[in-house]
């Protein structure tokens, strides 16, 4: 392991001059400073971070917890948060909360314990108004921003979140001027605040248009492709008259038009089909999926920009951004009687 008495016995210089070259101090000629950098590089020198972060009380870490990283949604929030913490030199850890609220406080202490200078939070969603780790972490005065939206049990940090409810009235008003009046919409969890704005972007757009909420056409679908699955197969059975279906995200609205297409039924002249999130696979589906086009990299570049703002002592305000509507083959007027 190369030291920086080493550097300093190779560079014919004193190890506090190494020293100030390496935490570039001013007071050292840029020559100097030329010279012990290359020598340093060409000796394989590698900085202990640990002791760094014992004199400046700082590790240059950020910690990130996910539910996990094959939900697809994550993957550009969490490059855009990687990206901009290289450029600041600070290295990531993640972590998978696997929805599991257990699971969620271990993998929270446990970058606590690293020291973590922030840490960047997507909550497993609960009805319980209080939960313990995150009371604690308001305790500590920890950097926390939230990947998602808030909820009574986390209300006490900021959060950089989609505007969910106006993406959603979107996605139902494309529906309703393609001429469709009966339109399912396969919900999310009762916990989780996103799916409940999109449910409620979908009632008000149907407020807004004089059409009835019929309790008919509500399903409950979770957020996988095999929940997807389930609530689709329960609307063909019972067949309540949908001409369209939305979904409250883009693997619920995959996992229904894939059964939809193996019962026979054609997208979109039998049945449309609305996602929300533009996952990567939506856009190559059976049949592409018109979806809500979520601004994840901006979500992760926003959610690091709160992050710097908390770690100078500042208050940032939740960021709540908007999304658009990408129209593909999936969605159409109802051009024949409804088999669903």
């Amino acid at each position: 392991m190369i030291r920086l008495k080493d550097i300093a016995a190779q560079a014919g210089v004193s190890v506090m001059t190494v020293s100030k070259v390496l935490r570039d101090a001013p007071d050292i000629s840029a020559a100097t400073k030329v010279r012990i950098k290359a020598l340093a590089q060409q000796m394989g020198y590698v900085p202990d971070s640990m002791a760094q972060g014992l004199r400046n009380r700082t590790t240059k870490l950020f910690g990130l917890v996910i539910s996990a990283t094959t939900n697809p949604i994550f993957s550009r929030v969490v490059m855009a948060i990687e990206e901009q913490a290289y450029e600041l030199g600070y290295e990531m850890i993640l972590a998978h909360s696997m929805n599991n609220v257990e699971r969620e406080e271990k993998v929270i202490r446990r970058l606590l314990s690293r020291r973590v200078d922030g840490l960047f939070v997507t909550p497993v969603y609960r009805l319980d108004p209080q939960a313990h780790i995150y009371d604690e972490l308001a305790k500590r005065g920890l950097p926390v921003v939230l990947l998602g939206h808030r909820a009574p049990f986390c209300s006490g940090f900021c959060s950089v979140e989609t505007e969910d409810i106006q993406a959603s009235f979107i996605a139902t008003q494309h529906l309703i001027q393609l001429g469709h009046r009966r339109i399912a919409f396969f919900t999310g969890g009762n916990s989780s605040p996103s799916s409940q704005e999109r449910f409620e972007g979908y009632k008000r757009a149907l407020r807004e248009n004089d059409i009835p909420l019929d309790d008919r056409l509500i399903f409950n679908a979770g957020a996988t492709i095999e929940e997807g699955e389930k609530a689709a197969l329960q609307m063909l059975n019972e067949r309540p008259g949908a001409t369209a279906v939305q979904a409250v995200n883009d693997l619920v609205a995959i996992g229904a038009a894939d059964t939809f297409l193996n019962q026979g039924l054609h997208l979109p002249d039998d049945l449309s089909i609305v996602g929300f999130g533009n996952i990567l696979t939506s856009e190559y589906f059976r049949v592409p999926l018109t979806t809500i086009r979520q601004p994840k990299f901006r979500l992760g570049i926003a959610a690091m920009e709160s992050m710097q703002r908390l770690m100078r002592g500042e208050r940032p305000e939740n960021k709540r951004l908007q999304a658009e509507i990408i129209i593909r083959g999936s969605s159409g007027p109802p051009t024949a009687v409804s088999r669903t």
